[in-house]
């Protein structure tokens, strides 16, 4: 069985942050915003895994538990976010949710 280079894993993670910041910053639903923001964070955890698998060190994997579990704190409170937006307003656009303004 032949070992995977840190390369492919650093490449896929550059690709999975690159899809979820292109999806942060051109969408306007909320939802999918939210979902952007984890994809970025599940490609930092691949990176954190990755390094620590390479340098044979377990600290990249203790500290990809805090990232899940501010990741999951996040999505529930972006959650929240968004379903007060929606009672409020009747819509998940970003845009349309100006409830902030003067």
């Amino acid at each position: 069985m032949q070992n995977v280079p840190l390369e492919f894993y650093l490449i896929v993670s550059a690709i999975l942050f690159t899809i979820g910041t292109i999806g942060v910053l051109t969408r306007r639903n909320a939802i999918v915003i939210f979902m952007s923001i984890e994809l970025m964070l599940n490609s930092v955890n691949l990176t954190f895994v990755a390094f620590s698998a390479f340098m044979g060190d377990v600290a990249g994997q203790i500290f990809v538990f805090f990232v899940m579990a501010i990741a999951a704190g996040e999505a529930t409170i972006g959650l929240a976010i968004v379903l007060a937006l929606f009672r409020n307003k009747q819509t998940v656009y970003v845009d349309e949710a100006n409830s902030l303004k003067w």
